[in-house]
């Protein structure tokens, strides 16, 4: 392990460290936006209306036939008084309460078509609709269809796919109301219904009028404003009361809601849900206070107990007037056998609407019924009911389908937010693990590069210190030779200036590799090919001695680092310098065997050998240098007289690739 990877490892781990935090980015949302979202919800949530049902006896709407399966067509026509401008179309739910399952809408199709018309037209045209992917139910809201302004004669609902009946699993159409709004007027209230199939015979609450009658099964609790104390107040049976509205100015008066009353918040309640709305109730309007110019504007009759809800409405004429007179023609009268006073009179509060507006809102009222210390007047004209503000009915029912749409994403948001925290939390843990093993990587890695520096720092000095014994001492010993035979050539001056210019040549190299040496460079430097060298360093240092050199797949001596050929160079001069000194030999022979896969270098002498064995038949500088190397060394005598030399080195694939890194950066090679 070289110590210039060391940073190749901490950038490993740092990369690890930082993939594991790209695993906590979440596909979508980040878990900022979740948690906004679910603030945000909350926020919405508490100020749209609440659910709050029914209680008592009241219509429940019409339902069809039933089938066995959901594929039949069930449908339900409105027809209008005259071509009327649309733009939304509301349809209340059927409810039951299910035992394992609570509250729940019963017989809602699970797709629908809304289809518009004019007279004469009995096909009409798709204007909105809802399917399977639309996820209606399971739900007990209303659901609100937007559509286009359009304007038609008739409105009808085509339901495709029937759901099924809770109890016996039969499917059915089944809708508690529908109202089709113009702006902010239900133009479907008490209009001529059409279904395609006939279950009005026998039945008391489901009748396909009871479908545009008014009446939901939800009590109007808006999510602001104060409580009101209904208006309620002891009369005799024999009295006629009524209650006078100021409006301040005449008024074009189109629509009257009559909000009853509530009776008790008790389970179950003490008393009727229609206590205190007479059995007949006469609406006047007038200019005079005196009512001398009173027009009728209707006269309310309660025949059965379906005939009251707890929003009575009523659409009458365009009539213009500033005084509203509401008259008891036939008192409220619980049973006499346990109330001696038993007739009552009373309202939670009184619409009058003009242009969509409450235009009877906090208008003073009068009447010859007293009020108590606890039931006012005033509370007729308040806009308030029992739970708070009363909302526009359209606004109310739009709140509530928001309401179902936000309960609906609520717990989806939870749910995802937890995930997310369980895994921000497992990827926290995975995070510190690997913070403490980056650490300990760290701190694993200083000392290793301490170790490893320590290490390169002891090689490079005993690099150097084979450097200088191997090519200083080689050049020196070769100076020692070339003296000697200059002393002898003295009387030969041809000879002796051969000597003393190769002698010339030989310092000037011995000057270079001393700057070799200290520089440590990884190229050839001065010294060219290691064949030439070979030839060069054996024709110097063995002087007179008969040698051989022999080299094979020389092309395959490229795929070493100049480096290693450097070492190789010096080791095959040692094993000349050591012959040269103690072998006493005539002859050497020298071969140098490459392939792409190792290098064989093999050096004989005929000399008087080596008396040791084993590791100590191998001079300690040729080890030296064959470690420097990565090789293996080998000394063994020959069959005669003479020492045999080898060494081998594997050439490694990441050698090779070395080498092709050293040729693409321009390196020499």
């Amino acid at each position: 392990m070289h110590f210039d990877r060391i940073p190749l490892i901490l950038h490993l781990l740092v990369s690890l460290l930082l993939a594991t935090c790209a695993l906590a980015a979440p596909p979508e949302r980040s878990t900022t936006q979740l948690e906004a979202r679910l603030q945000k919800i909350e926020t919405e949530l508490s100020e749209l209306a609440h659910y709050s049902l029914r209680t008592g006896y009241g219509t429940v709407g019409w339902r069809s036939v039933t089938h066995d399966d959901p594929q039949h067509t069930e449908w339900i026509q409105i027809d209008l008084d005259e071509p009327t401008s649309i733009n939304q179309v509301v349809l209340v739910p059927a409810i039951i309460r299910n035992a394992q399952s609570g509250y729940q809408a019963e017989g809602f199709p699970l797709e629908f078509r809304i289809l518009a018309g004019q007279r004469g037209d009995p096909n009409g045209s798709v204007i909105g609709g809802g399917k399977p992917k639309d996820q209606l139910l399971p739900r007990y809201a209303p659901v609100i269809i937007p559509l286009p302004a359009t304007s038609a004669c008739w409105i009808r609902i085509e339901a495709t796919m029937l759901s099924p009946r809770s109890w016996d699993g039969k499917h059915l159409l089944q809708l508690s109301e529908i109202l089709i709004y113009n702006d902010q007027e239900n133009i479907a209230l008490h209009q001529s219904v059409q279904t395609s199939s006939n279950t009005d015979r026998g039945e008391l609450s489901h009748k396909k009028h009871f479908l545009v009658d008014g009446f939901m099964p939800y009590l109007m609790d808006a999510a602001q404003g104060e409580q009101s104390v209904a208006f309620l107040a002891n009369i005799r049976e024999s009295d006629s009361p009524s209650f006078i509205i100021d409006l301040g100015a005449p008024q074009a008066i189109n629509r009257i809601q009559l909000h009853a009353m509530d009776v008790s918040d008790n389970v179950p309640q003490a008393l009727p849900s229609d206590l205190g709305i007479p059995q007949r109730l006469l609406v006047e309007g007038a200019n005079q206070a005196d009512f001398s110019d009173a027009t009728r504007l209707f006269e309310y009759r309660k025949d059965t107990v379906y005939d009251t809800g707890p929003i009575m409405i009523e659409q009458i004429p365009e009539t213009v007037c500033r005084y509203v007179r509401l008259t008891a023609l036939e008192p409220f009268i619980l049973a006499q056998q346990f109330y001696p006073l038993s007739a009552r009179i009373g309202f939670a509060e009184i619409e009058l609407f003009a242009n969509g507006r409450n235009v009877a809102l906090n208008c003073r009222v009068l009447s010859d019924v007293p009020e108590s210390s606890d039931r006012k007047l005033a509370a007729l004209t308040d806009g308030r009911n029992q739970f708070g503000n009363i909302l526009p009915t359209r606004i109310w029912l739009e709140q509530l389908a928001q309401r179902h749409q936000l309960e609906s994403e609520r717990p989806l948001v939870e749910q995802e937010l937890n995930q997310r925290y369980v895994q921000q939390k497992a990827n926290l843990n995975r995070m510190i693990w690997l913070a403490v093993l980056l650490g300990g990587g760290i701190l694993i890695t200083i000392l290793v590069d301490r170790m490893l520096r320590m290490r390169e720092a002891a090689n490079i000095r005993e690099r150097f210190a084979a450097d200088l014994h191997d090519e200083l001492g080689a050049n020196i010993h070769t100076m020692g030779l070339l003296g000697d035979v200059a002393l002898n050539a003295m009387h030969s001056p041809g000879r002796l200036e051969d000597v003393l210019q190769r002698n010339q040549e030989l310092i000037k190299r011995t000057s270079g590799a001393i700057r070799h040496c200290i520089n440590q460079q990884e190229a050839q430097g001065p010294f060219g090919k290691l064949p030439t060298d070979m030839e060069r360093s054996a024709k110097r240092i063995l002087a007179e001695l008969d040698y051989e050199i022999i080299i094979e797949g020389e092309q395959f001596l490229q795929q070493l680092k100049p480096g290693a050929l450097d070492d190789l160079r010096l080791f095959f001069k040692e094993c000349l310098i050591n012959i040269s000194r103690h072998a006493d030999a005539t002859k050497v022979v020298a071969q140098l065997s490459a392939n792409s896969n190792a290098l064989t270098l093999t050096v004989n002498d005929n000399g008087c050998g080596i008396l040791e064995t084993g590791d100590k038949a191998i001079p300690a500088s040729l080890q030296r240098r064959a470690r420097l190397l990565g090789a293996k060394v080998f000394s063994s005598q020959l069959n005669g007289d003479g020492t045999c030399i080898t060494l081998k080195l594997k050439i490694s694939w990441l050698h090779r690739i070395q080498k092709a890194c050293f040729r693409s950066r321009g390196a020499p090679v």
